[in-house]
């Protein structure tokens, strides 16, 4: 009876038994697949966004890097063109008192060669007829004696036709003075040149004459200074 009975059993009830184990064992091991393939989604998600936080943090800093570029550039441009107007400021500052103090002692030519002819006469202890007077005083200052630049000797050589003049007198010289100028050079230098005419009170009298890098002082201030060293 005990061998039916488990026959019976074997036949009816041992079969669905392994087949339900059976199928556990399959949902377990599928349980077991999703889980690993979640797990592994979830690392994909998270190296991905660990991915987009990297390059939206490298874009920032690109932002970031740009941005402060530009600032900086912006800022030195800002500098540099402050720089820029208060060099031009300051060299409009000169420009104009240098004008003004031309005009002044343009203004005050007459009474400065008044007081120079009364020490001529006084030094030389005769008196001076008004032209001769005039001539004097206008040679002093101008370094300009008949219709030549004095103190470029006559046949000297200059320097050639186009290169930069600049002449320096004690006062400002008059139009016709810087006519008599330009005539004189372009006559030894065989053609015209840019001259520019400056005024420096503190050579005193004559003039001053650079030609290109070549310099000839025919100031009173460089003939007195040429004057102590001859007898140093």
């Amino acid at each position: 009876n005990f061998l039916i009975l488990f026959v019976v059993m074997a036949v009816f009830l041992w079969k669905p038994l392994m087949q339900s184990l059976d199928k556990r064992r399959q949902m377990l091991e599928k349980e077991k697949e999703d889980a690993a393939a979640l797990a592994e989604e979830r690392a994909n998600i998270a190296a991905e966004r660990a991915r987009v936080l990297d390059q939206a943090r490298g874009e920032a800093n690109k932002i970031t890097a740009t941005a402060r570029e530009q600032a900086q550039a912006v800022a030195e441009q800002f500098a540099q063109e402050m720089r820029q107007k208060e060099a031009d400021v300051l060299a409009e500052a000169r420009q104009a008192a240098e004008e003004e103090r031309n005009r002044i002692l343009g203004e005050m030519r007459d009474q400065i060669a008044a007081l120079s002819i009364a020490a001529a006469q006084k030094i030389i202890g005769e008196t001076l007829d008004d032209q001769r007077q005039q001539a004097l005083v206008e040679s002093f200052f101008s370094g300009i004696r008949e219709g030549r630049v004095e103190v470029l000797a006559d046949g000297a050589e200059v320097g050639p036709a186009g290169a930069p003049v600049t002449i320096t007198s004690a006062l400002p010289l008059t139009e016709e003075q810087q006519a008599t100028v330009r005539r004189d050079l372009a006559a030894r230098m065989g053609g015209e040149s840019e001259i520019a005419f400056q005024v420096d009170p503190q050579i005193l009298g004559g003039l001053v004459v650079r030609v290109g890098d070549r310099l000839v002082d025919g100031s009173v201030t460089g003939q007195l200074e040429r004057l102590h060293q001859s007898l140093a």
